[in-house]
């Protein structure tokens, strides 16, 4: 690691730590109440699903439509996990932590054995492959009923989720994906969708990365839906949808595919705007639809394109301009 990406590291950390405390402050302050807090805690959600399928789909480039399946996986398997361990006398941290990781694990072994198969196709048949294992994983946890409480529900989860370890969670599922994306596998990953059979040509395992992409943002989809079990404290087979699966394509399509950065702006807006616009509750959807169309004609690839937001960015292009300025000022 050079000195100057050690910098940006430092920088990335004070600004998370002071987002944290800043946050902190307002909750224990009452300015954020808990309807406010509830709505920070889904954009975090919504930042973890969206930033995993935009390592498939945006740095991977492979279109898929069945996140939501990822996510059910791993919100049952955690809410389950949590059930069978919530009687043992360990602490709510531990149990959420196993609760995730299994939910991670399972969701990945899903996605590999979707994957296998799936990434062999391209473009819209593998749209439409991954849609139907989507929902084929909601119609196998409906069908569950001893296990996943089928269409009623699955109730009795703990409610262990707060602010504090969801944002450490998505502040670790962010770093782990952009060291990823930075790293040998993720340049092999992105060579990938740039042209896939030249990566190949030049050496490039192709189906063991296409699957090892698919599978990692599969598990992290589990550990966004095992936070969103452990908040809510209920699960209906009805949330996990193809809808759903549309709304976090749309965060990532906004956003910018191949910018986490840009995942996380968008999931920011994209969750704030329909309770923004609850007040407008008959012409709501059509506001936030409308919005949606503006930005797809006007910047079509997305806020960030395939591009970082960096603190440190900043800071060199102000350095440049106030150096053009001195030179200027000279002559």
């Amino acid at each position: 690691m050079n000195r100057k990406m050690l910098k940006n590291y430092i920088i990335n950390l004070i600004v998370v730590a002071l987002i944290y405390a800043g946050i902190k402050v307002l909750i224990s302050a009452g300015v954020i109440n808990r309807y406010y807090e509830g709505i920070i805690i889904f954009i975090m959600i919504n930042i973890i699903l969206a930033t995993s399928l935009n390592l498939a789909t945006g740095f991977l480039g492979q279109l898929t439509l069945g996140h939501a399946g990822f996510m059910a996986a791993g919100a049952y398997v955690s809410a389950i996990t949590a059930i069978a361990l919530k009687n043992s006398g360990m602490p709510n941290l531990l149990i959420l932590i196993i609760s995730l990781i299994a939910a991670a694990i399972v969701s990945a072994l899903v996605g590999i054995a979707i994957g296998i198969p799936a990434l062999r196709l391209r473009g819209d048949y593998l749209a439409i492959i991954t849609l139907g294992f989507g929902e084929m994983i909601r119609v196998i946890i409906n069908n569950l009923r001893g296990l996943t409480g089928g269409a009623q529900g699955l109730t009795g989860i703990p409610r262990i989720a707060t602010f504090d370890n969801v944002f450490w969670v998505t502040a670790l599922v962010i770093l782990v994906l952009y060291r990823l994306t930075h790293s040998r596998q993720g340049r092999a990953i992105v060579s990938i969708r740039e042209d896939e059979i030249a990566a190949e040509a030049v050496g490039v395992k192709t189906t063991y990365f296409k699957v090892l992409g698919f599978a990692i943002a599969a598990g992290f989809a589990g550990v966004g839906g095992g936070l969103y079990a452990h908040y809510l404290a209920f699960l209906d087979p009805k949330i996990f949808g193809f809808m759903r699966s549309v709304e976090i394509l749309v965060i990532v399509v906004l956003g910018g595919m191949g910018s986490l950065t840009g995942s996380i702006f968008a999931a920011i807006i994209l969750t704030i705007l329909p309770e923004a616009l609850r007040s407008f509750s008959d012409y709501r959807m059509l506001l936030y639809s409308f919005a949606l169309v503006l930005m797809m004609i006007f910047r079509p690839i997305g806020m960030f394109g395939t591009k970082e937001f960096s603190w440190q960015g900043i800071y060199d292009r102000y350095k440049m301009l106030r150096d053009a300025v001195k030179r200027r000022e000279k002559a």
